[in-house]
């Protein structure tokens, strides 16, 4: 069965546990399919993955074919990705952006808080270096780029995190983890049984689970990767909960409100 997930530390952290075979499955394999979440998101689109990472902004247009399990989302309090650029600016009015992914739920916060800007599609991990090499105007963040975008010498416009806080208590909803409807709903328990247990192994075990997210933290110091580790797993990866669904419900009412998304959501979530 092909398991869809970023090649990111937070990511890496929730899955340590299976790509290590410290939890299994007597009926499942996975295979794991590590891409950028707008690749899965795509990737989605096509249904091609039985279980995959999304972005909550990609689900609304594979949610006929998917169902958001209740663990594994990435949820922020009070932070969350930034807009950054080269030199301090005080608009982003008619300026070019390097977004990683229209599908991201990145794009559609940016999208709902802010009006004029022209999106370039972009990897995610190329939009800082192209902001520092004034390939692009500004830059959209997400990943370990909200930490260290400082170090890079640039200046935050925009904290999509902070502006989410000011507005509501709920916590910014911006990953998911799906599953394909077509499984049967025994075995879908089974994924959801194994991925929760790989996030509360992970969490029980930081030290050995961190020691191998950091194989995917493209350079960041320790320290740096611990931290963001942390801020996305969450309680909100363990279990969604009331909260996290109403944060969900939430994020697509706003952007239903402001025109953004035209289909509504069916939150249909796998509980265990």
């Amino acid at each position: 069965m092909k398991l869809g997930h970023s090649p990111d530390a937070d990511d890496a952290f929730m899955f340590y546990a299976i790509a290590k075979d410290k939890v299994t499955s007597d009926r499942i394999q996975f295979e794991h399919v590590i891409e950028d979440i707008q690749s899965l998101n795509k990737r989605a689109q096509n249904a091609e993955l039985e279980v995959t990472a999304i972005s909550a902004h990609g689900y609304l247009s594979v949610q006929d074919t998917y169902r958001i399990m209740s663990c594994g989302a990435s949820m922020g309090e009070g932070y969350g990705p930034i807009v950054v650029s080269k030199e301090p600016i005080d608009t982003l009015e008619g300026k070019k952006i390097g977004v990683p992914g229209k599908l991201t739920s990145a794009f559609l916060l940016l999208s709902i808080f802010e009006d004029g800007f022209i999106p370039v599609e972009m990897a995610f991990d190329e939009i800082m270096p192209a902001v520092v090499n004034g390939d692009i105007e500004t830059g959209l963040l997400i990943h370990e780029g909200q930490l260290t975008y400082k170090e890079a010498g640039l200046h935050i416009y925009l904290d999509l995190g902070e502006l989410w806080a000011k507005e509501t208590d709920l916590p910014l909803p911006l990953g998911l983890n799906v599953v394909r409807r077509d499984i049967d709903e025994e075995l879908q328990r089974e994924i959801l049984r194994v991925h929760k247990e790989s996030i509360e192994y992970g969490l029980a075990h930081k030290e050995e689970a961190l020691e191998y997210a950091m194989e995917y933290g493209r350079g960041m110091e320790e320290e740096v990767g611990e931290k963001f580790v942390l801020m996305y797993v969450n309680e909100f990866t363990i279990d969604l909960g009331e909260k996290g669904k109403a944060a969900l419900e939430y994020l697509f009412n706003r952007a239903h409100e402001k025109g953004l998304i035209e289909k509504e959501a069916r939150l249909d979530i796998l509980e265990p």
